[in-house]
This record gives structure tokens, C-alpha cells and sequence, in this order.
């Protein structure tokens, strides 16, 4: 089964930018739906965005829309979220997850296998 490892958190002003990596182990990322989620503290975990296996299209929530970009690189097994124009809002913990292509592409917290997640925290 595929492990996933988040890092690039950090501690930024707003308006400022991060972008988290998800490095994959034991499987390949172009076998597998990626999100990206993410819970602030007293708040349920959120869809934040996702790409297909393809690589051909992505998701994202409303709240982030047009701030927050994924993409991924087959060729390193990694998985980015540029967060661009960050509000203090943005501040959470962020989690990388995995669902295999042959299942149904979705924006819920419906993937199989989750990383442990990075501290992203945004000040005003």
C-alpha cells in the first residue's frame, strides 16, 4: 500500500504563499486519485482540492478557488499544493491522501490512505 509523507508547512504572514509536497512511497501517485484536506483546531477535517490519476483535471473547495493549485510530478512520486494569497483562515493542519484510479473520483474524505499531516499556520 502506498505511504504518503506531507512537508512545506510553516508559519506565514497573509498573503503570503506555501506550497506542501506529498511524497509517495509504495505505490505510484499516477495509480492513485490525490486530495489534499485539511482540519483546523474544534473543526472537522475539509476537502481542500484534489487531481485525478490522470493528472487531467483537479477539484478544489470554494474557499480556496483561484488561491491553491495542485499538481504532481509522476517522475518524483510527489504530489504539491501551491497555496498562494494565504488568509488566517488557511490556518490548519494539512493532509495528503490517496485513493486508488479505480474507484470513483470524489471531494470527500472518502481516500484510502492518509499521510500524517503538516502544520500550516497563517498570521494577520
Amino acid at each position: 500500500q502506498v505511504q504518503l509523507v506531507e512537508s512545506g508547512g510553516g508559519l506565514v504572514q497573509a498573503g503570503g504563499s506555501l506550497r506542501l509536497s506529498c511524497a509517495a512511497s509504495g505505490g505510484s501517485v499516477s495509480n492513485y486519485h490525490m486530495g489534499w484536506f485539511r482540519q483546523a483546531p474544534g473543526k472537522e477535517r475539509e476537502f481542500v482540492g484534489a487531481i485525478r490519476w490522470s493528472g487531467g483535471s483537479t477539484d478544489y473547495a470554494d474557499s480556496v478557488q483561484g488561491r491553491f493549485t495542485i499538481s504532481k510530478d509522476n517522475a518524483k512520486n510527489t504530489v504539491y499544493l501551491q497555496m498562494n494569497n494565504l488568509k488566517p483562515e488557511d490556518t490548519a493542519v494539512y493532509y495528503c491522501a490517496a485513493r486508488p484510479r479505480v474507484r470513483v473520483f470524489v471531494t470527500t474524505a472518502l481516500y484510502d490512505y492518509w499521510g500524517q499531516g503538516t502544520q500550516v499556520t497563517v498570521s494577520s
